[in-house]
């Protein structure tokens, strides 16, 4: 069975204020000719349809044409929820939309129930599961310890247990949203840190064929059989070096796992370029990044006049103007932007701890700013999820 795994489309999110939605309605058209050109038998999408619990109506209405463009096809399409979704939006007619082959996977309690799909050697059972935010589900899956690996750990003892019971030989695909062990992640993904810890081993997924993951937004492979198809576009300048892309899976009669990187269309390059400002606007090596969307972090020790206008005369899609100008050997000081890169919440807060009171908190404090930011997050869902 062929395979065509994708996730994180994000509708309705714009890349530093420019509009994207044109770019995602070529991607949805790149995705459709891929189905029919490359003889896809199935389609996946692991979550973040959406790029917020409510999303403009344009992006809903490119969604539903996506849907349609899918049904067209007759190539069966399953879906789950991610982390910027509203499940229950997301959800809504799922039965109704399932009889046109498009199976949206958003409740938790359905983990173990997959959509069975066959070829010439059999069937292979698909497990839909959407992100799982470990403070609102604990108790579907009875777990004492509130974390993403427990409440993931719980959702595949349901897989392997429903997998039990089938055929001999059925082959197994799971859809999850989740930041696995050894992925690398972006700026642009939501913080899904609980309790201090956001990953979780890809051993929890052991015993089936594949894993179609959501979340990260780079092309990556964990395992042969655990992978990220990263979102189809890039949304942070972080994601400057990545190469966007879907996996195009071939599912042996014996489970057996060959991918393929199938490239998606590039609206606009990306670039980011640092120096002194009269620097980059002389320098003919980068004549190759004038068309592209541009961050520019300027060094020049003092700051220079109008430096977007004149960015923009020679880079005219330059969209982020960053200032971390040169300091002498002896100056410690470091740009606040350059502080915060790359730290969770949890350490931000730990840091203006120790900056304020002179000493970092300690073990109890600690918990109880991890407390304190996972009950915001549960907040925050829950309010999502009821709009």
């Amino acid at each position: 069975m062929r395979l065509l795994h994708t996730s994180d489309w994000h509708l309705g999110r714009a890349f530093h204020r420019v509009n994207m939605l044109d770019a995602q309605a070529a991607f949805i058209a790149h995705l459709v000719t891929t189905v029919r050109e490359r003889g896809v038998d199935a389609v996946v999408v692991s979550g973040d349809v959406y790029d917020r619990a409510v999303p403009p109506l344009s992006a809903v209405e490119l969604f539903d044409d996506a849907l349609h463009r899918l049904a067209d096809l007759g190539v069966p399409t399953v879906m789950i929820s991610g982390n910027h979704d509203s499940a229950r939006r997301l959800g809504v007619g799922a039965g109704l939309i399932g009889r046109a082959g498009i199976h949206l996977r958003t409740e938790p309690a359905a983990c173990g129930t997959p959509v069975v799909l066959g070829d010439a050697h059999g069937d292979v059972a698909f497990y839909g599961l959407p992100y799982l935010e470990p403070a609102l589900v604990k108790d579907e899956f009875a777990v004492e310890k509130t974390g993403h690996e427990a409440v993931l750990a719980a959702a595949m003892d349901r897989v392997r247990a429903d997998l039990a019971t089938r055929a001999p030989g059925t082959r197994s695909v799971v859809l999850a949203h989740a930041f696995v062990t050894g992925g690398e992640p972006s700026d642009s993904e939501r913080d899904i840190t609980v309790g201090g810890v956001a990953a979780v081993p890809a051993g929890v997924f052991d015993g089936v064929d594949y894993v179609a993951l959501g979340h990260l937004h780079g092309s990556q492979t964990i395992t042969g059989r655990v992978r990220y198809s990263g979102s189809p576009l890039p949304y942070s300048f972080s994601e400057a070096d990545h190469r966007k892309s879907m996996w195009l899976v071939d599912l042996g009669a014996d489970g057996s796992v060959a991918a393929e990187r199938v490239d998606c269309p590039v609206p606009r390059p990306l670039a980011r370029l640092r120096g002194h400002l009269e620097h980059l606007l002389a320098d003919p090596e980068l004549a190759r990044h004038e068309e592209a969307w541009v961050e520019a972090t300027l060094t020049d020790p003092v700051r220079p006049a109008e430096p977007m206008g004149r960015l923009t005369e020679r880079f005219p899609h330059t969209l982020s103007l960053v200032f971390d100008p040169e300091r002498a050997a002896e100056d410690s000081g470091v740009s606040y932007a350059r502080r915060l890169a790359g730290r969770s919440d949890q350490q931000i807060a730990e840091d203006f701890v120790a900056h304020v009171r002179g000493v970092g908190p300690d073990e109890r404090e600690r918990a109880v700013l991890r407390a304190a930011f996972d009950a915001v997050r549960t907040d925050q869902a829950v309010r999502e999820g009821a709009r």
